[in-house]
């Protein structure tokens, strides 16, 4: 696959998470890119506009004439899909997000990938911004909005390529996960459960990936992985390269010590086999946050980064948008805006809360919308998750009627065994809904998390709407 700027690129499903901001870094390599998708919404809707690259709203045969020179293909997208069917009937050249990433923008480069369940994308920006402010020019690909930079992707020219390894399946005709494509130099392996329940029957298919993956890396390269983990210890026991574990457990190579969350940010002690590398302030909270920053450090270091660059990179670092994101304050309650939609992350910004804001009551509003979510195979984890809230309240399943009712989600058993525990808890049927509960439930200096891997149908933004004319109209009537 030979194209030349500025030959024509087409992204069908390009407001993906990563389809976007490919389109950006074909725009910027000189490539005439145009697309299409539905409901795209932002952050990919508002890097689009940005970036000037014109796409169509909805699939259709013509978008297609004149025939691009290449066609990328998303992951969500499948047979049926017309233009997918167009192409296929005109032999117009294709391949998948990875595959175009593989061939445009890695070779030349040392590729390190971060891969895991759960952390990919801070960890992919703490990364890309310790070597922006070493010096370092990297590229990079991230799956979120890395607020330091404004933007998804850099285009730097440096020696390396820092990617997010997403251990989803490429294409309808390419189910092997993207993270094989990318052929790292190094790897991060931050985590390791089951997930993706639509496309692995188990967790046992899900190691296996990440064993291929760990059976890539070259003798010379370097893996550095969450040794607190016997799942992610047993993926890379047979790695042909050396392997170093960090943690927050004694036997680990890597290990932050000394943890306090104090004047917004959380100061640790980082050190590797009983030697003092780094002490740290990192403006986030969470103990997950700590690790994703130990997990960066750790490759930064072995890279040549020096302490100072480090220190002053995980002091400045900004975060991620839709990272434990506070989107407003309405009436004394903090709305926060998270990514989290697997138990396990649930949990995790669920303490990490508790850690940020002492002392107040905390709500959470989920959204059952991720492919794992919307089935009942972790029902009961995620009513554990949700109970260290003080109250929950869940939206309804999308595209429930897509799934029958044995393997469903329902949002009401979830309510029925968190109400059993003592916890406040409701289901609604749409954000509306969800506005009209929570507006009779809160008080001032309450805490909301709002939990979703889409847009949740802005419900941030009605609840604070909400709250803000409750608390006008209370003056009003008071004076």
């Amino acid at each position: 696959m030979i194209l030349r700027p500025p030959e024509t690129i087409y992204l069908i499903g390009i407001g993906g998470a990563a389809m976007a901001p490919l389109a950006g870094m074909l725009a910027e390599r000189g490539y005439q890119v145009t697309g299409s998708d539905t409901g795209v919404y932002p952050p990919a809707s508002t890097l689009l506009a940005s970036l000037g690259v014109a796409w169509k709203d909805g699939f259709r045969e013509e978008n297609l004439t004149p025939a691009p020179d290449l066609v990328v293909i998303g992951n969500a997208v499948s047979r049926g899909n017309p233009e997918v069917e167009y192409v296929l009937d005109r032999k117009i050249p294709y391949c998948s997000l990875p595959e175009a990433l593989k061939e445009f923008f890695l070779p030349g480069h040392e590729t390190i990938v971060v891969t895991g369940t759960h952390g990919k994308t801070t960890t992919t920006s703490l990364l890309a911004w310790i070597f922006e402010v070493a010096g370092r020019r990297p590229d990079f690909l991230i799956g979120g909005l890395a607020e330091n930079f404004g933007k998804h992707y850099g285009l730097g020219g440096g020696r390396e390529f820092i990617i997010e390894g997403d251990e989803y399946d490429s294409a309808f005709f390419d189910k092997a996960p993207k993270f094989l494509h990318y052929r790292p130099d190094e790897l991060i392996v931050t985590s390791l459960e089951f997930d993706h329940a639509d496309i692995y029957a188990d967790l046992a298919a899900i190691e296996l990936q990440f064993r291929r993956l760990v059976n890539l890396i070259p003798r010379r390269g370097r893996i550095v992985c969450w040794g607190d983990s016997p799942t992610v210890r047993q993926a890379v026991a047979h790695a042909f390269c050396p392997v170093e574990m960090y943690g927050l457990d004694g036997g680990n190579d890597w290990i932050a010590g000394d943890l306090a969350f104090v004047e917004e940010a959380t100061h640790f002690r980082v050190a590797r086999r009983g030697e003092e590398r780094a002490r740290i302030r990192l403006g986030m909270a969470g103990r997950h946050n700590v690790l994703n920053a130990l997990a960066a450090i750790a490759i930064a270091d072995g890279r040549g980064i020096s302490r100072e660059a480090i220190e002053r990179a995980l002091a400045t670092f900004r975060g991620v948008a839709r990272r434990m994101q506070i989107r407003g304050n309405a009436g004394g309650v903090i709305v926060v805006d998270d990514f989290a939609h697997h138990p396990t992350a649930i949990r995790a910004t669920i303490e990490a809360a508790r850690s940020r804001w002492p002392g107040r009551r905390l709500w959470v509003a989920f959204e059952p919308r991720s492919n794992t979510m919307r089935r009942r195979i972790f029902e009961n984890d995620l009513t554990l998750a949700l109970a260290l809230a003080d109250g929950a309240v869940l939206g309804p399943v999308n595209r429930a009627q897509l799934l029958d009712d044995s393997e469903r989600l329902s949002p009401q058993r979830v309510v029925a065994q968190l109400r059993s525990g003592g916890r406040a808890a409701q289901a609604a049927n749409s954000a509306e809904e969800i506005v009209d509960y929570l507006a009779g439930e809160l008080r001032e200096g309450d805490v909301v998390l709002v939990l979703s891997n889409g847009s949740f149908d802005g419900l941030c933004e009605k609840l604070l709407a909400r709250l803000a004319a409750k608390t006008a109209l209370l003056h009003e009537t008071s004076s």
